[in-house]
């Protein structure tokens, strides 16, 4: 059993857990994932690790509330347990020859991209972070992503914070105004990491995108991870999740992701139903 040692709401839709698991903590690197579940009836899900600390021996993620399990993941407070949490699973993110990287969240993707920041920043990198987020309230880790970079852009699709537009209008005025990056790192929704991938490749920039497609197993076996990359197929769960943004069919990848929206709705329903009744019980 894995205890929950520490629990924080980021926003309303967004929470953070510190898990007591020494034996991830101490492989754990920017990148990889978890596979956890929650208890013996749950299903499996992956989550990108978000932090670490392996003197503590715990590993942080982030998760949205979105589905069945991520809510019930959710009611769950410090000193619960959860049944499963297996990792470090995928490859490490590797970084070589950088002197100037901008790396880029968008939305919960802010969460994925922080522990990458934090590596380029420990490195002696340069770090222009963007992050993108809906409204002013729903950001998260402001704090965190301005201590690992040199310069930190925030931006709102409704401009609440003040600063209105989106990441790639951000990057863009950057690479215009002369700044020359050799990584970019975006991770996020398909679409925006696409949009990214498209600004960057008439520069030559290298760009890597984290893909998070469904996955079960988290050993490659189960084949359900499977991107197009290259114009070949790829797993995110052995292969990736990183790979290089100028080389992945997103339009794929952005039609696999919307197959199971009915079953997943259907899943959350009888959730939100069972949950209504044992609070009326």
């Amino acid at each position: 059993m894995f205890k929950i040692v520490k629990k924080k709401i980021l926003n309303p839709q967004v929470k953070l857990m510190e898990i007591s698991a020494p034996h991830v903590a101490k492989k754990a690197e920017p990148g990889q994932f978890i596979i956890l579940r929650v208890n013996e009836n749950g299903e499996r899900i992956p989550l990108t690790i978000a932090d670490f600390d392996r003197e503590k021996g715990t590993v942080t993620i982030i998760f949205q509330e979105v589905g069945k399990t991520t809510k019930l993941l959710g009611t769950l407070e410090e000193g619960d347990e959860l049944l499963d949490f297996v990792g470090p699973l995928g490859k490490a993110s590797h970084f070589e020859n950088v002197k100037k990287a901008a790396v880029i969240g968008g939305g919960l993707g802010t969460a994925i991209a922080y522990p990458q920041a934090k590596k380029l920043h420990s490195m002696g990198v340069e770090v222009h972070t963007i992050a993108g987020f809906r409204n002013k309230d729903l950001i998260i880790l402001e704090d965190e992503m301005r201590a690992v970079s040199s310069k930190l852009f925030i931006t709102t699709d409704d401009g609440s914070n003040g600063n209105k537009g989106f990441v790639s209008d951000v990057l863009k005025k950057l690479i215009e105004e002369g700044n020359k990056y050799d990584l970019v790192v975006a991770i996020g929704p398909l679409i925006m990491m696409k949009v990214i991938s498209e600004l960057t490749r008439p520069y030559g920039i290298k760009t890597i995108v984290s893909m998070n497609p469904v996955m079960i197993d988290g050993t490659g076996m189960c084949g359900g991870c499977r991107v197009t990359v290259g114009g070949e197929i790829k797993f995110a769960c052995v292969d990736g999740p990183d790979f290089d943004g100028h080389l992945v069919d997103f339009d794929e990848a952005m039609r696999r992701q919307a197959m199971y929206k009915k079953e997943e709705s259907l899943a959350l329903e009888k959730h939100n139903c069972k949950l209504g009744v044992e609070k009326n019980a």
